[in-house]
């Protein structure tokens, strides 16, 4: 009797992939971002086939993770990557490291070449295997498809774990490396991979991600330190889930609890409620308020952070509670008294339950009539002057005009500074950024993916960055226009890095060259080559109402906001100096 012909390779490489997209769908995967090869065929295919999975195609494997990284961060669901074996694959990188450091699940597919082939000098293989490193929760070098009476079970358990370690409880990138033989190409031939058997309880459930829960005890005496300190400060950075009420409000409420004031950076989503400074960051670098203000207690929730003057205010606390999430540090000046390491909302609401609201002290009064002071300052200094672009202007103004409901992306260097300094508390927006590394990269991709992640839930989303940072990542514009996305992308330039004149390379004799590289492109013409909207502010009274159209006209949309770095750099040093003036003319 003369055995079957056993399946082509091609088709027994679609069959095993099409269970492995088939279960990563049934715990939640709805989003995949492909980019285009040959050897990546058989899982490119079975997400495109699988229907219930949008595929968002990108030439630049660095552009289409930072687009996956934003539909995650949107969505609050693990995003599929896939691309080809090679250099493919190392393009990820930044995007995975900035996946890891802010928990953000990304399921990274890559496909390979065969063992056989690797080492031997073939065509676009390089070693794949852990080439995250530490940077991945989890990564598996995946066996070659084969058919088997087991094999469909097999690769839906690969999807399951994947998943659940993707989720938490420490949250991030997995990386499973698919390797392939050719032909890659099915041909129609049927693939037994064993029965479709009902799936056992829970494992079409996708697993819960347990951010951990504080320790009773831990509460307790947390609790005990809060109600015995009444000069205490607590300080915000950003939270992974800034969108969900709770992790805002149990902040917000706590501080009111506790009658101390709260500085919450924009990225937190707790710059709200009564306790919440308008001018914190502002406050905190006035060296005469700062030292006469030093706080006895300073509880420090979510990451590290972002100004030079909260961390050295968190240093200079008799003693610094840090709060983050597990596997995250927010220390970096190494002077925390105590390190908690589990959900800040969660810790923030159990302390709320176990304190009686304090009265209004004298602590609370000085800082929020410090607060009052300063911004009355900004105010005014703003009014004299006048129409001349300053960035907090824009920052300040931005934020203030974008609608209820709506998503601001904040650029890494100046942008993120200049919101945390001058954005006024409001409700209704939620900020994110790309700060568990920091980095300018992949800044129009990330905003992009965000819009189209929150497109079902939010009526737009905006986004504040530099032009170095726009530039970096143009390449993503050119794909992006007329694809469909709507996001409104707000470019300060300043024709180079204009964080660079506010630091001591402004000194050096290399200063232009080096490190604030001006370009001398013209972003309307780049910006119109790439099918995109464009329009150029150089009047602070004419931000909002640009703003507003081009929110209105739909699709992807550029406001240009010219200014001049130095000029900027003192008009910085300045509404610092009104500050400082106000609050020493008052005593404050």
């Amino acid at each position: 009797m003369t055995a079957p012909t056993p399946p082509p390779d091609g088709d027994v490489a679609l069959a095993c992939m099409a269970q492995l997209a088939g279960q990563l769908h049934r715990l939640g995967l709805r989003d995949a971002c492909i980019s285009p090869g040959s050897r990546s065929t058989p899982i490119a295919l079975a997400l495109a086939r699988h229907g219930g999975i949008r595929v968002h195609v990108h030439l630049d494997e660095r552009s289409s993770a930072f687009f996956a990284l934003g539909v995650a961060r949107a969505s609050d669901r693990p995003v599929a990557l896939v691309c080809t074996s090679g250099t493919a694959v190392a393009n990820w990188l930044p995007a995975v490291v900035e996946a890891s450091m802010s928990g953000i699940p990304l399921l990274l597919l890559s496909a390979d070449r065969p063992p056989a082939l690797r080492g031997a000098g073939a065509n676009q293989t390089i070693d794949q295997v852990g080439i995250f490193g530490g940077y991945v929760r989890w990564s598996l070098d995946a066996p070659l498809p084969a058919p088997s009476p087991d094999a469909g079970r097999t690769w839906r358990a690969l999807a399951a774990e994947a998943v659940e370690r993707a989720l938490g409880p420490q949250p991030g990138p997995v990386h499973l490396n698919l390797p392939f033989t050719e032909p890659l190409v099915s041909s129609g031939a049927t693939v037994d991979l064993g029965p479709e058997l009902p799936a056992r309880d829970g494992e079409d459930t996708p697993p819960a991600a347990s951010p951990g829960a504080p320790d009773p005890a831990l509460v307790d005496e947390l609790a005990g330190l809060v109600r015995a300190t009444e000069r205490g400060l607590m300080l915000t950075g950003g939270l992974r889930s800034p969108g969900e009420p709770g992790a805002t409000s149990a902040i917000a409420r706590l501080a009111e609890a506790a009658a101390w004031p709260l500085i919450a950076e924009p990225t937190s989503g707790a710059r709200i409620g009564p306790a919440a400074l308008a001018m914190g960051a502002l406050l905190l670098g006035a060296p005469g308020f700062a030292t006469g203000h030093v706080p006895d207690l300073v509880i420090q929730f979510g990451s590290t952070p972002t100004s030079r003057a909260a961390l050295a205010a968190a240093a200079r606390a008799r003693r610094l509670v840090v709060v983050t999430a597990p596997g995250t540090e927010a220390d970096p000046g190494h002077a925390a008294w105590m390190t908690v390491r589990c959900d800040p909302a969660a810790l923030a609401a159990a302390l709320v339950e176990r304190l009686v609201p304090r009265p209004e002290t004298a602590w609370r009064r000085a800082w929020s009539e410090a607060d009052r002071l300063a911004a009355n300052a900004v105010a005014a200094w703003m009014e004299e002057l006048g129409d001349e672009p300053f960035e907090g202007r824009v920052a300040r103004d931005l934020a203030a005009c974008l609608p209820e409901g709506a998503t601001l992306f904040a650029g890494s260097s100046m942008p993120i500074r200049d919101l945390d300094g001058f954005m006024l508390p409001r409700t209704g927006l939620r900020v994110v950024g790309n700060r568990g590394a920091s980095g300018i990269d992949g800044s129009v991709s990330t905003a992009l993916g965000l819009a189209a992640g929150a497109a079902a839930q939010d009526p737009r989303t905006f986004a504040l960055i530099g032009d170095l940072a726009f530039l970096h990542d143009a390449g993503a514009l050119f794909w992006a226009a007329g694809r469909g996305h709507d996001l409104v992308i707000v470019v300060i330039n300043n024709q180079g890095g204009g964080i660079f004149d506010l630091l001591d390379q402004s000194r050096l004799p290399e200063h232009e060259a080096l490190f604030s590289t001006p370009h001398g492109i013209d972003l309307a013409a780049l910006t119109a080559a790439a099918g995109a909207g464009h329009r150029l502010v150089t009047r602070s009274r004419d931000l909002a109402p640009a703003v507003t159209a081009a929110g209105a006209a739909g699709g992807l949309q550029v406001v240009e906001v010219r200014t001049e770095r130095r000029r900027n750099a003192e008009l910085h040093r300045a509404v610092t100096a009104a500050v400082e003036r106000a609050l020493n003319l008052y005593g404050a």
